[in-house]
């Protein structure tokens, strides 16, 4: 239950920082910014993806005490 709501908070958090436009309001790294100015999106955006995957994928269940044959 805990992994699912880090990745949920997370997805909404993320969304949001993707989506605002660039004016200077929350941007930690600025745009203007040789060669790093665009990491902070980069990173929001794998944070993004990371959620999504984890609140969307459906995992099989394994049985652990079964032994592999």
């Amino acid at each position: 239950m805990g992994k699912k709501l880090l990745a949920a908070v997370g997805l909404g958090l993320s969304t949001i920082y993707i989506l605002n436009p660039t004016f200077g309001v929350f941007e930690f790294i600025p745009d203007a910014t040789p060669i790093i100015g665009n990491l902070d999106e980069a990173t929001a955006t794998g944070i993004l993806i990371w959620c999504a995957k984890e609140l969307f994928s459906k995992k099989k269940k394994t049985n652990s005490n079964i032994p592999n044959e």
